[in-house]
């Protein structure tokens, strides 16, 4: 391999240079540094490279977007299933009522009967 030489210095005027990034970030994304496994940068790198390009980045993302979704739908089966299960509060009223009036049962008791 080659080495190769560093630029000779160039008198360049940054005067009139702004800071920050080249490219403008897009609404609603923010610039992070998170640590991942390896494991998971590989899994998403090969699903880059069988699809033939692209950004893993963006798979992660989409991925994390994709749960919370799906968290916040079974959140909202969970509370629709807890609604139907449970009894209505007028349900609950006819049900006290009526236990309350109930009469109970005459002991049925089993044994021997007077005839011999």
């Amino acid at each position: 391999m080659r080495k190769v030489a560093a630029e000779p210095y160039r008198d360049i005027d940054f005067s009139r240079a702004k800071r920050g990034p080249v490219v403008p970030p897009e609404p609603g994304k923010t610039k992070i540094s998170i640590r991942l496994d390896n494991t998971v940068l590989d899994y998403f790198r090969v699903l880059v490279d069988k699809a033939g390009g692209g950004s893993y980045q963006t798979l992660i993302n989409d991925a994390l977007v994709e749960y919370i979704h799906q968290q916040s739908m079974l959140d909202a089966v969970r509370q629709v299933v807890r609604e139907e299960l449970a009894p209505s509060p007028q349900a609950r009223v006819l049900t006290r009522r009526s236990t309350g009036r109930r009469k109970r049962a005459a002991p049925v008791t089993l044994g021997h009967s007077g005839s011999a």
